[in-house]
């Protein structure tokens, strides 16, 4: 016998609490469906038929009627839903630009530098602070290791524009009085990271991604608060308010030491983080670096 739809739906609800997320997208269509049922007085009970035939008719067998699919309650977020997360990114952006914490600190430079990507992307991956490259273009990875980036997320068969990208630090760090700094660059220190973690934190609220992968070792701290060695924590799940969470190494590790052997390593990360979101992965992208 097929379950209620209520049954369907509060089935399908406590699925998605299980799995960590902690709310969902319903098409304005889905909503008015919810509301209706919610809103639908409750159908008086009906008393059993006898169960007696009569004696002249020879009762006749009732085909079973053929098995109706159970509804299903749509996730895709509909433009307009796309729109409020934009506007609710924008909104971040603009605190997140005259806020006084960062700046009171004296040590980070003046020119924000946000985030970028899609509102309603499945992934979203965090570094640690802009550069000279991305100070001046005012987006996030747009240098060397930002090439490198767009790279391997082709390699997992997506698009910039299909994930969205931020740092820990929203500013880029100085070195001395930050006049004479140039093309030089280093990573902020834990007061600085601490004044602009919680834009980030918000942006992954807004955005609930699948999954999220903090890029070495600065993102790591930033974002679970772990400190120690990348290969320490990598190659295995933490989460982040339900959020599932990889580590892997930063871009520019990978500029720096050019081996083989740690190319394979932040690959085998791609590859648990596709898995972990249902990704298609081919027998050609699970052999890139074999032996």
């Amino acid at each position: 016998m097929s379950l209620p739809s209520t049954q369907i739906l509060l089935r399908y609800l406590e699925e998605q609490k299980e799995r960590g997320k902690n709310r969902i997208w319903l098409t304005q269509e889905a909503v008015d469906t919810l509301r209706a049922l919610h809103s639908r007085p409750a159908a008086p009970a009906t008393p059993p038929a006898p169960l007696t035939q009569s004696k002249s008719t020879p009762a006749t067998p009732k085909s079973n009627p053929a098995p109706q699919p159970a509804p299903t309650v749509s996730t895709a977020p509909s433009p307009a839903q796309n729109a409020d997360k934009q506007a609710q990114l924008d909104a971040i952006r603009t605190r997140a630009e005259s806020a006084e914490a960062p700046r009171a600190l004296g040590t980070l430079r003046d020119t924000m530098v946000f985030a970028v990507g899609n509102p309603n992307a499945d992934l979203v991956f965090v570094g640690e602070a802009p550069g000279s490259e991305e100070e001046r273009n005012r987006e996030p990875f747009v240098g060397p290791a930002g090439q490198l980036l767009d790279k391997i997320i082709v390699a997992m068969g997506l698009q910039r524009a299909d994930i969205y990208i931020s740092n820990i630090c929203k500013f880029r760090p100085k070195i001395g009085d930050g006049q004479h700094q140039g093309m030089k660059n280093r990573k902020p220190e834990p007061q600085e990271m601490d004044s602009c973690v919680e834009f980030v934190r918000e942006e992954i609220q807004v955005i609930q991604p699948k999954a999220i992968i903090a890029l070495g070792g600065t993102a790591m701290e930033g974002l679970l608060g772990i400190s120690g060695s990348v290969s320490s924590q990598r190659g295995f799940w933490h989460q982040l308010d339900g959020i599932p969470v990889a580590v892997t190494y930063h871009p520019s590790y990978l500029l720096r030491n050019a081996a083989v052997s740690e190319k394979r390593k932040v690959w085998e990360d791609m590859l648990m983080v596709m898995e972990k979101i249902a990704m298609p992965v081919s027998e050609k992208q699970r052999r890139f670096f074999s032996k």
